[in-house]
């Protein structure tokens, strides 16, 4: 049987999505391989998820406008992922999870660890 649009309402999503944009970040930071990785640990004790493997944080870029940092966490029920770019100083920070967390916690944490003056967010429910 179909299911429609108020039944998809009631049903807990698959995974969440929360794709953060910070804006005017703290360069320091952003340019802190070791700062980058300490920011995953303590972000996925905050939102209460196992990390898996180490937290890869590589720096690259040919073009100016996206060069800097990338970062990959792997966790049990998925990933957390960002790019710091130098340029312009901001973060794009995405969490990616099957287990349900506070999309706002994140936000907060985030926005206060990097300094960000302005923050865009977009979540998303896997169904």
């Amino acid at each position: 049987m179909k299911k429609g649009k108020d039944d998809e309402q009631h049903i807990e999503p698959w995974g969440l999505l929360s794709c953060i944009d910070l804006y005017k970040c703290d360069p320091k930071k952003i340019r802190d391989a070791s700062a980058i990785k300490r920011f995953v640990r303590e972000l996925c004790d905050l939102i209460e998820m196992k990390r898996f493997g180490e937290t890869q944080v590589v720096h690259f870029g040919e073009d100016e406008r996206v060069a800097g940092y990338s970062m990959t966490q792997l966790i049990e029920t998925s990933l957390v992922s960002a790019h710091f770019a130098n340029q312009s100083n901001t973060t794009y920070l995405d969490v990616f999870s099957c287990k349900l967390y506070d999309p706002q916690k994140v936000v907060d944490f985030a926005k206060a660890y990097f300094g960000a003056k302005d923050v865009h967010v977009q979540v998303v429910r896997r169904q």
